[in-house]
């Protein structure tokens, strides 16, 4: 944890909060992440172990509560935890306000992209009946290159593996083209223009899929930032 060795309050919090990947823990506890797997899911870079470190410095200083439930142990954020949730979500916006993407290869992550369509699919949006939708990205690792999002009885679940179930459509793109769709950076019409993104499945289907898909939470920022 750095000691900048001031007294000044910013000072004092930003040693706590702004550890690297520290904001980005508190993140994912803020979408609702409970288990120490869930939290990794959305932080796949940062190593198990610094995530223990993290949770526990969190811990020590109150932000976060552990609760021991015989072997399974869970995460939440105290009421000063929650307390972040409008820093963390301002800076998100100032992010996608004035940095927008501008993603390097190396920042391209196929696996956190899933994560985070799967917890922000518009559930409301999907009929009745089970969703299946298999998402393939050829440029990304041999291990993230496919990706199954089952929709059914208003729940979300993301596979690395078949499920075995009936397909309702098939997303094929490059992680870019659909990252820059979810964060507000490009369109939809745009990147089906350029053909890299392609929905492949009946056409009803394939025309709601963009409402069943939604956008990330600071898209609209970037988007009336891109549009002024």
């Amino acid at each position: 944890m750095p000691d900048y060795g001031q007294f000044c309050t910013v000072a004092r919090g930003a040693e706590v909060i702004c550890d690297r990947w520290t904001p980005l823990v508190v993140r994912e506890l803020l979408c609702g992440s409970t288990q120490f797997n869930e939290i990794r899911r959305g932080v796949p870079r940062m190593s198990p172990t610094l995530l223990a470190r993290r949770l526990r410095t969190l811990e020590e200083f109150g932000v976060v509560r552990r609760h021991e439930d015989g072997r399974q142990t869970s995460y939440a954020l105290t009421p000063a935890g929650e307390e972040l949730r409008p820093i963390v979500m301002a800076l998100g916006h100032w992010g996608s306000r004035w940095i927008g993407s501008r993603l390097a290869p190396g920042q391209l992550d196929a696996g956190f992209l899933m994560w985070d369509v799967r917890r922000f699919v518009r559930l409301d949006e999907f009929p009745d009946q089970r969703v299946v939708i298999h998402f393939h990205f050829p440029d990304a690792g041999e291990r993230e290159q496919d990706w199954w999002l089952v929709v059914e009885g208003g729940v979300a679940d993301l596979c690395r593996d078949d499920p075995g179930h009936d397909l309702t459509l098939q997303v094929r793109s490059t992680v870019r083209a659909l990252t820059e769709v979810w964060t507000g950076d490009a369109t939809p019409t745009e990147v089906l223009r350029s053909r890299d993104l392609d929905v492949i499945g009946p056409r009803r289907d394939a025309e709601r899929f963009w409402d069943w898909l939604g956008a990330s939470a600071f898209a609209p920022t970037r988007r009336r930032h891109a549009g002024g």
